[in-house]
């Protein structure tokens, strides 16, 4: 069924973004293939030998409003019109990188389209003469900028959206087989030399109270405890390997291959609400010695959140519409009318 919702989430975004790319297309957002109209300050030292040179570009409000077809432009917007470049004189004529931080919208847009580190827009240049002759001081020139075509936005930032992702769940997985591999081997070791079993006997009393259902000894007790107890201290790539291997346990007294039970939906739910009795490892890295003052606030939000998951697991479980599909009862109960 996941897979149906999200084989439909992908379609609607990819039918959005085509949507809007094709008004975005049809209204010339970017107008592309037209000349942007522009004024370039060369200063005297562009007629040296330097093949560049810093420039100022400034772009007239009215004409860059309808150039590209926008409303007229916001004070902020007017005064961001003038921005630095950089001039470039190559054998077929001049090329021009606007290197300012802050572009006028949208050509910020068209940068970052064209530009992956967002650094410079590149335009070719049209209307300075051939060789520019040093006059001892800065000249003006109305010039035309040809900018690159921008197609298709939306499309390109899902496109890359998915390539970034695919790339980070493959370097998570990666990063995740050390910490699985150590933290199953020392549970391995701790199940064979009998810790577990002395552990469980400790933490079965209270154990039982929230999973009932698991036979007594269980090696599942044992490594929920651990799961919970890596939790409660903050150490999360101890936790996950417990938690899966708590799990894996389950699922040996589970009687169906495609529905949860009500030990593995309970465990789920206080994994979900995790009780801190101390800062995890992330908000130590990000405030030191300060995140022992979040204690008592992380202890009592924690603390809460457990107790509703605890109780919502418990009354949902107990409705009919639940009940009907749990694994664990033998008979399903039926409403007369």
């Amino acid at each position: 069924m996941m897979n149906y919702i999200w084989a439909g989430l992908i379609v609607a975004a990819l039918g959005f973004a085509l949507w809007f790319d094709g008004t975005e297309i049809t209204t010339g957002r970017y107008a592309n293939g037209n000349p942007l109209p522009a004024t370039i300050e060369i200063p005297a030292t562009a007629a040296t030998s330097d093949p560049r040179t810093l420039v100022q570009v400034s772009f007239d409000a009215d004409t860059f409003a309808g150039h590209f077809h926008r409303s007229p432009l916001s004070k902020s917007e007017r005064d961001s019109l003038t921005v630095a470049g950089e001039l470039t004189r190559g054998s077929t004529g001049y090329e021009l990188r606007l290197t300012s931080d802050n572009l006028p919208v949208p050509l910020n847009e068209i940068r970052a389209f064209h530009d992956d580190t967002n650094k410079s827009l590149r335009a070719t240049l049209r209307g300075l003469p051939a060789d520019l002759q040093p006059g001892g001081k800065a000249t003006r020139w109305t010039v035309q900028l040809e900018l690159p075509s921008v197609r298709f936005v939306k499309l390109k930032a899902i496109t890359k959206a998915a390539f970034d992702f695919a790339n980070t769940a493959v370097t998570l997985a990666i990063g995740l087989i050390g910490v699985l591999a150590l933290w199953l081997g020392m549970m391995k070791i701790a199940e064979a030399s009998g810790l577990i079993a002395a552990f469980v006997s400790i933490v079965q009393p209270f154990l039982r109270l929230l999973f009932p259902t698991i036979p007594k000894d269980h090696p599942a007790l044992g490594m929920i405890a651990l799961n919970l107890a890596a939790n409660m201290l903050g150490l999360g790539n101890a936790a996950t390997p417990m938690g899966l291997k708590a799990m894996e346990e389950l699922q040996k007294l589970n009687k169906t291959d495609d529905t949860a039970t009500d030990p593995m939906v309970m465990l789920l739910a206080l994994n979900t609400a995790g009780v801190q009795l101390l800062p995890s490892a992330t908000l130590v890295a990000i405030m030191g010695l300060s995140s022992v003052r979040l204690f008592l606030p992380i202890l009592l939000v924690t603390g809460l959140c457990a107790v509703i998951a605890f109780f919502a697991t418990r009354i949902l479980g107990a409705l009919p519409v639940f009940r009907r599909t749990n694994p664990d009862l033998s008979q399903v109960p039926t409403t007369g009318g």
